[in-house]
């Protein structure tokens, strides 16, 4: 299939979203935009963050481990759902309580303002550095595959395609991606179903040949159980999968945005449960795909990609049938946007109500607070397209591993704040929280990463000696999901060392 018919179908499909944009956007005013004026449907809900929790990246790169690992990516499944559990049941009951529009408001009720402005901050650091990396990882595969041979600039392919987020997150902002999502969702898993069964019929596989192979290359294996220094040892895996969970969801404003915006407690939690059991059931399919796509090039003599990525697109687009590449395209943009429009919506969210303050400015007019919102939401969608760019430029691997890596680090300071703020009733003084927070943070960058040579060069014993300690204490030790958990206890131990006793006020 040529790539201009492919690409006249994305637009299609683009203007689909637009035609849902425009009917639910009708009436639409701030607290439409912010949490859907709490009359989102918990069906929609639920079936729709599917789309939202597996980005583009996810749609790629977990068939492609498999050949490596096996279905070892369970065990985080596992643990995501036990998370879900604790978010349902212990921080969805603290959101509504209070009646929250931004999550990070119940800091500022339960410490005060700069533990509020921080948590804020934190969020907002992590989620553009996470949401704009990732888009730009599935823009260049789009980019090599599709737009290349059209002739499409890559500067050209991110603003279209940032443009089209921004046109139907305008003005409906959650009550509109409810629904976009749930389109999204759809295509995904429909392109996963697909493929599967395209795989199946060039093999003469049924499904149950198909399992059987998979399940005879060993490929079916979950837990690894003999090497606990290992960074896929199975009782990392699964807490960290929890903790993951907890932090990125339950503390994340943009996974929180949709979930109150449900009208009650009650159907919220439903939400949580049903698309928990629903992400388990997705996650498993993408595990069986690359299963199935290994299967698939081993019987084909296809030569395994260098990088693991490339799997899912190289069989796709080269050796199954012509619709295979339109099935895989529109798989892969039903999973970019809504992980790019939740982040755009959360943002500009969090801004206008962190930031500004905007739900509390009563000398602002309605007309003020649309403005500002939308300015907001247009800076936001800048501020990704020049991200984007400058990755273009100045991206190598280890600087993508080394921005995701930090983004990560950051989720650990608000899982910090959060837990001290749940399980104490002490009070903190204030104006620590931020150095205790940022502190957090280079502890575990000092942990982890390895400094470069030419600072052993300039300061030989501080960091020499630093480095060979690391080494010797951690040798062999592989960090996995469990540096977010501690990241967590070093900001709640220092929280514990700035607080003092007080009774708490809710």
């Amino acid at each position: 299939m040529s790539s201009a018919v492919i690409l006249f179908i994305v637009l299609l499909y683009f203007l689909v979203l637009l035609g849902i944009a425009f009917y639910t956007s009708r009436g639409a005013n701030n607290e439409t935009f912010f949490i859907g004026q709490k009359k989102s449907n918990w069906l929609l809900v639920a079936y729709g963050m599917i789309g939202t929790s597996l980005s583009g990246v996810t749609f790629m790169s977990v068939p492609g481990e498999v050949n490596a690992k096996g279905f070892a990516y369970m065990q985080v499944v596992i643990g995501y759902f036990i998370g879900y559990m604790v978010v349902a049941f212990v921080l969805l009951p603290l959101y509504y309580r209070l009646n929250l529009t931004s999550i990070y408001s119940y800091l500022q009720s339960r410490f005060g303002n700069t533990s509020y402005k921080t948590g804020a901050g934190f969020f907002l650091l992590s989620r553009t550095l996470g949401a704009s990396i990732r888009i730009y990882l599935v823009l260049i595969v789009l980019q090599h595959f599709l737009l290349d041979a059209l002739g499409v600039p890559f500067v050209v392919t991110v603003f279209v395609i940032l443009l089209m987020i921004l046109l139907y997150t305008f003005n409906g902002g959650v009550k509109t991606i409810v629904w976009t999502d749930t389109l999204q969702t759809t295509g995904m898993i429909l392109a996963l179903v697909l493929t599967i069964a395209l795989i199946c019929t060039g093999l003469n596989f049924s499904f149950g040949d198909l399992w059987s192979t998979i399940s005879a290359k060993g490929y079916t294996h979950i837990f690894q159980t003999s090497d606990w220094k290992a960074g896929n040892f199975f009782i990392k895996q699964i807490l960290g999968g929890a903790f993951v969970t907890i932090t990125m969801t339950g503390l994340d404003q943009e996974m929180m945005q949709k979930n109150i915006s449900v009208h009650n407690i009650r159907d919220s939690q439903k939400n949580m449960l049903l698309f928990s059991v629903i992400l388990v059931a997705v996650n498993m399919l993408f595990l069986i795909l690359g299963g199935a796509l290994y299967i698939y090039m081993e019987a084909k003599g296809i030569a395994f990609p260098v990088k693991t990525d490339e799997t899912f697109s190289l069989v796709a687009l080269n050796y199954l049938p012509p619709v295979a590449g339109l099935i895989f395209i529109l798989g892969l943009v039903s999973a970019l946007f809504p992980s790019a429009d939740g982040a755009l919506t959360a943002l500009t969210s969090s801004i206008c109500i962190d930031i500004l303050g905007m739900k509390s400015r009563s000398d602002w007019s309605e007309e003020q607070k649309t403005k500002t919102r939308r300015i907001v939401h247009i800076s936001v969608t800048v501020l990704f397209l020049v991200l984007i760019l400058v990755y273009q430029q100045v991206i190598t691997s280890s600087v993508i591993s080394t921005i995701l890596k930090v983004a990560g680090y950051t989720y650990g300071p608000l899982l910090g704040l959060f837990a001290f703020g749940i399980l104490t009733s002490r009070k903190v003084r204030e104006n620590i929280v931020p150095v205790v927070c940022v502190v957090s943070v280079l502890v575990c960058v000092l942990i982890t990463m390895p400094f470069p040579d030419t600072l052993y060069e300039k300061i030989p014993l501080c960091f020499t000696g630093y480095n060979n300690w690391r080494l010797s204490m951690l040798s062999g030790y592989q960090f996995g999901f469990e540096l977010l958990v501690i990241n967590g206890l070093i900001t709640f131990a220092g929280l514990f060392a700035i607080s003092y006793k007080q009774k708490s006020i809710i």
